[in-house]
């Protein structure tokens, strides 16, 4: 017996409506229809996958996070900084590139939840826009971030 795949990822947010706006801006994700818990809960699209919110004062934990995909990394770093969610200090505060060639960039969303943000071509992004991004080691060998490369 195996998995087959994620559905979703779930995490909390102390307003909805701030944390489902901020994942449509910045991300231009989908809302939709969510079933009627006997808490308050909100579902986004995220291509073929679901983001679910719930509503909680909970803290969010400072290194648990969730990867996404984008189209277009120099925009979604463009917003994100217009926005104020980048890390602000610390390892994720840096824009990082694995040894395959992979990016990733570390956000917070409204709630605290950190979001990396990933890109499969460091090569092929603008430096003037995107300024320094370090280098990540190359460890054991063979680690790549897109499951494609490792094929």
């Amino acid at each position: 017996m195996r998995a087959n795949g994620f559905t979703h990822v779930s995490v909390h947010a102390y307003d909805l409506d701030e944390s489902v706006r901020f994942y449509k801006d910045l991300f231009g994700m989908e809302e939709l229809p969510a079933p009627g818990f006997p808490f308050p809960v909100r579902w986004l699209r995220v291509g073929d996958l679901q983001l679910h919110l719930f509503q909680s004062d909970e803290t969010a934990p400072s290194g648990h996070h969730f990867g996404l995909d984008v189209d277009d990394f120099e925009a979604t770093y463009e917003k994100a900084r217009e926005m104020g969610a980048q890390e602000k200090e610390g390892y994720f505060s840096n824009i990082y590139e694995l040894p395959d060639g992979a990016v990733q960039l570390y956000l917070r969303d409204p709630a605290g939840n950190m979001v990396e943000v990933n890109w499969p071509d460091a090569s092929t992004l603008n430096r003037s826009v995107v300024g320094e991004i370090k280098k990540v080691d190359a460890g054991t060998g063979g680690a790549a971030l897109y499951l494609e490369r490792l094929q």
